[in-house]
């Protein structure tokens, strides 16, 4: 007879999905913050709300200047900082079942991993959708009348709205459409990089990261500083999760999401359920630049 609380090979199975899986993700997490050049991602308690911020003068101009006469006294130009709420940042549950008669017919290569392999990219993409979706939402807005024009002036505004707000800038992401991308780099000696799926180009016209995505509209450039751009998380792995029995396996000190595998005997199904609360948020909103090309002028 067996000893008791012996690891058995069904065990082993599903623990080893939970790493991979988790592993995974963070993994192309991990580079994608290394692209854009996050340097701590902020874990938030749940119901947190995200707050971004606009800055601006409040007085009608500058004070001071070459009208200060000598010795006298140099006027203040006052300043505000705005704060705008938008949402909670709130815990998502996903969960997906494969059938025992699936994976008696196609195996578990294909009707277990393949599915899996799948969740994954869907819960990645459910996240990086929202963020285009947010970037799109920029206040720094304008028009150049060609794709190299559109990029140059995207940074530019940035890096002057950052000047002006007197805050340092290290380099500047930038995101335009792939199809828009390529166009003009077949005309150009560059090196397009892909990392976990990530097509970019290292440091082309001022900007540190160009990063091409088909989630961005044809004809549209968007650019704000890495100093920006913050990745906030709900941990999973949370300790009052575990008093009502909810432990998923999660990965490495950031724990971006948690993932659990089971199977439900009562159906014949093997469940997986995936629990995350992340979002890429940028500080401040009017700190983003969104170019339009129009080549009609």
């Amino acid at each position: 007879m067996a000893k008791e609380k012996l690891t058995v090979a069904s065990d082993i199975t599903v623990a080893a999905r939970e790493v991979d899986f988790v592993t995974r993700f963070t993994q192309n997490w991990e580079a994608l913050r290394e692209i854009l050049g996050i340097v701590r991602p902020i874990e938030k308690a749940a119901g947190t709300k995200l707050t971004s911020y606009k800055a601006s003068m409040k007085s009608d101009s500058l004070q001071g200047g070459a009208s200060v006469g000598e010795g006298n006294e140099i006027p203040y130009t006052e300043f505000k900082v705005e704060p705008v709420t938008y949402e909670d940042i709130t815990l998502e549950k996903y969960a997906k079942a494969v059938s025992i008669e699936a994976v008696a017919k196609y195996g578990a290569a294909v009707a277990v991993q393949k599915t899996d392999d799948a969740f994954l990219n869907e819960l990645q993409s459910e996240v990086m959708d929202r963020f285009y979706d947010f970037l799109a939402t920029g206040e720094l807005t304008d028009t150049a009348d060609s794709f190299q024009k559109a990029v140059a002036k995207s940074i530019g505004l940035v890096k002057d709205k950052f000047k002006k707000m007197h805050r340092s800038v290290t380099g500047v992401v930038t995101w335009v459409n792939t199809l828009d991308a390529y166009d003009y780099l077949g005309a150009a000696n560059l090196t397009v990089q892909t990392s976990f799926g990530i097509d970019y180009v290292e440091n082309f016209m001022g900007s540190q990261k160009l990063i091409l995505s088909s989630e961005i509209e044809r004809g549209k450039v968007i650019s704000t500083p890495i100093e920006n751009i913050d990745l906030y998380y709900i941990n999973p792995n949370n300790s009052d999760f575990a008093q009502l029995g909810l432990v998923y396996t999660t990965d490495g000190e950031t724990n971006l999401i948690g993932f659990h595998a089971n199977g439900d005997y009562s159906h014949a199904v093997g469940e997986s359920f995936a629990l995350m609360g992340m979002k890429l948020w940028a500080e401040y909103l009017d700190g983003i630049s969104v170019v339009s090309v129009d080549d009609s002028f």
